[in-house]
């Protein structure tokens, strides 16, 4: 073994240049390593080249990154300029309060930069009241006169949007006067004595019991422009319209024609839409529901980003909105309501119409005498404004109206009538509004107590203990009347409630009932009537 170790040794010896000369053969590939300087310099200029083509590219993307930051500062100093006198000129002469240039660019750039929103009003009770006027401007007839009046409020704790329409036939009175007239012309009214909407405003707050907060009138021609400006607006008319009788230019008539279904409606359309009766069943009240559907459409459109970044239309609009509205809304308040509205639910507006047509209506048709026309009008069907009040204050919790019915029916009260006024046909209007309207089962009248004297005040006499409170509490409220727990002597009656009619309501129940029929048909000749006008002549 040990001479074959040997052997392999000296084998190995005599291999070993072998191994050197394998090892030196490595070192040429270490070589490679070397570059020379002109490869160097070759090396050194691209090195050079990148960071030089970078740097350009680098300087390229900061100029257009000015360049936009610039043209978005050119942008919104433009709009905000714009906004600012817009603002202003929609607000007018009426608003004398002003607000500084500062507070003016907080206010435009509020929805894009948070910062402390400008409280509103009526924010703080939690609702706020909008009065919404749409007005015929100077150029169409019957200028100045309100074929759209409603009131949008805004539950700002609950997250809600309601609409109320008051009909332009509601006949009112002029505050602070003993005169009356239809709410249609109580804005024509304040612009005639420099008033603005000082005049309908105090009316719509007495007839629903709202503080109004902010007030907004658009002209036809505003609405119509407003609509084209933004590109038109999607609709689903619930049902075919077609008219030949239409108001044209000039008090000529044109036809009018829209199928039932979706469509897309220029402005001109969109007027003749919410303008329209003639061909819908319900008359004006119809017309009153369709105004609501478009406000609820402008609404989506305008507040689109297709609307808002297109420089053009949003430029187009604020010509518009300057030209055709007026609002006492400041332009900080108008950054608040944006900051508002993308949190309120307004794919869900509860619309309302306070109407004539049906059985439960809270109005009724009548008519007066103005010098030799019968003119006609809308009412209250009960002796107040009790019920329009009760559907504007509950109008985000109608359940609680219908729970209070419930309450009512449950009790069936047994109730009699004493005819204590001067007026021999009052007992049986009132029976008639408890059984057909309120629905109130067990009213009968009873031989009037005592002739010889008319009582001045309307009483009703509870005679349950209290155990018929839901029931009198209706009768108090509506009739209107006074409670009283004490029996009337001059009155032998086993009925739960006891009504003595006084004087009070003859004046309140003097308009006789008139057909929706009637009423339709006299919508044309009597659509600019003015009353005070006719009264004067």
């Amino acid at each position: 073994m040990d001479s074959l170790r040997r052997k392999d040794s000296q084998h190995l010896s005599k291999n070993s240049p072998e191994r050197l000369v394998f090892q030196e053969a490595k070192k040429p590939k270490s070589a490679t390593m070397y570059i020379s300087r002109q490869e160097s310099q070759q090396l050194d200029e691209k090195y050079i080249n990148k960071i030089n083509r970078k740097e350009r590219i680098r300087k390229i993307f900061l100029f257009i990154f000015i360049l936009l930051i610039l043209s978005l500062i050119s942008y919104l100093g433009y709009f905000s300029w714009k906004a600012i006198s817009i603002t202003n000129k929609m607000r007018g002469s009426q608003n004398s309060q002003s607000s500084t240039l500062v507070q003016d660019v907080r206010a435009i750039i509020s929805p894009i930069v948070p910062a402390a929103a400008q409280p509103l009003k009526g924010e703080e009770d939690g609702r706020i009241n909008i009065l919404l006027l749409g007005a015929a401007g100077e150029k169409n007839a019957g200028a100045g006169l309100t074929d759209t009046v409603m009131i949008m409020s805004v539950d700002t704790k609950n997250k809600k949007v309601a609409l109320l329409s008051l009909p332009r036939d509601l006949y009112v009175n002029i505050p602070e006067t003993q005169t009356f007239t239809k709410i249609n012309s109580l804005y024509k009214i304040g612009l005639s004595q420099n008033l603005g909407t000082e005049i309908i405003k105090k009316a719509v707050e007495k007839i629903t019991g709202l503080t109004i907060n902010y007030y907004l009138v658009v002209n036809f021609d505003g609405f119509t422009k407003i609509i084209n400006d933004i590109g038109g607006i999607n609709i689903v008319s619930p049902r075919d319209l077609y008219d030949t009788t239409y108001p044209g230019p000039n008090y000529s008539y044109e036809t009018f024609s829209l199928s039932k279904g979706f469509h897309t409606l220029n402005g001109k359309v969109a007027l003749q839409y919410v303008r329209e009766r003639h061909s819908d069943p319900e008359g004006d009240f119809g017309r009153a529901k369709r105004q609501q559907q478009v406000i609820q459409a402008v609404k989506s459109k305008m507040f689109s980003m297709e609307t808002f970044f297109n420089v053009g239309r949003l430029n187009d609009i604020l010509t518009t909105l300057g030209d055709n509205i007026k609002t006492d809304i400041s332009l900080e308040e108008i950054g608040s309501f944006v900051n508002l509205s993308k949190n309120v639910d307004t794919q869900n507006i509860n619309n309302i119409v306070a109407d004539a047509w049906k059985p439960d209506s809270l109005l009724k048709v009548s008519h007066v005498i103005v010098g030799d026309v019968a003119a006609f009008i809308l009412v209250p069907r009960v002796g107040n404004y009790s019920e329009i009040k009760d559907v504007a204050q509950n109008i985000f919790n109608q359940a609680e109206l219908k729970k209070r019915q419930q309450e009512i029916a449950g009790e069936n009260a047994s109730i009699e009538i004493f005819n204590q006024s001067s007026d021999n046909q009052l007992a049986n209007k009132v029976k008639k509004l408890l059984t057909e309207n309120l629905g109130l089962k067990n009213v009968r009248i009873v031989q009037e107590a005592n002739n010889s004297t008319f009582l001045s005040q309307t009483t009703v006499y509870d005679n349950s203990n209290d155990l018929k409170i839901f029931t009198a509490d209706e009768l108090i409220k509506k009739l209107p009347a006074v409670l009283s727990t004490k029996n009337n002597s001059a009155i032998n009656s086993k009925a739960d409630l006891v009504i003595t009619l006084g004087e009070d309501l003859v004046s309140a129940y003097k308009f006789e009932t008139d057909s929706i029929e009637d009423y339709n048909k006299a919508q044309d000749s009597q659509a600019n009537f003015d009353f005070l006008k006719e009264n004067q002549n």
